[in-house]
C-alpha cells in the first residue's frame, strides 16, 4: 500500500505509481491487481497533510525487488507512508479489499 502527497495531480499520482510498477517489474517481479482508492482523509496528519492518495498493489518479487522497491519508497518525497506485507498462500486469486470510506473532496 501507498500513500502519495495530495499536492500531485492524478497524472503525477500517475506517474509516481508507474515509477514503482517498473522497479518491481524490472527487478524480476510481476504486478498483479492495482487498487486506486483514491484521495482520502488520513487518520491523523502526516508531516502536515491531512489526506494523500490510496494505492493497494498485488504484486510477486524477484530476487531484487524488495531491497530495491524498499530504497526507492524510502527516499521518494512523493510517498507519505508504505507497507510491504507478504500475503499467506490461501490469499491466492482473492480480489484486493475495497475502500470503505467516501473520497475527500478538493
Amino acid at each position: 500500500m501507498l500513500i502519495v502527497i495530495p499536492e500531485l495531480d492524478e497524472e503525477q499520482v500517475e506517474n509516481t505509481v508507474g515509477r514503482f510498477r517498473t522497479v518491481i517489474e524490472r527487478t524480476g517481479g510481476e504486478i498483479g491487481e492495482v487498487n486506486n482508492w483514491g484521495r482520502r482523509k488520513l487518520a491523523y496528519e502526516i508531516d502536515h497533510r491531512a489526506d494523500g492518495f490510496y494505492y493497494v498493489m498485488e504484486f510477486t518479487v524477484g530476487e531484487r525487488t524488495l531491497p530495491e522497491l524498499k530504497r526507492i519508497l524510502r527516499v521518494s518525497d512523493d510517498v507519505l507512508r508504505h507497507i510491504i506485507v507478504k500475503l499467506p498462500p490461501t490469499y491466492a486469486n482473492r480480489p484486493l479489499p475495497e475502500p470503505e470510506t467516501a473520497e475527500v473532496s478538493g
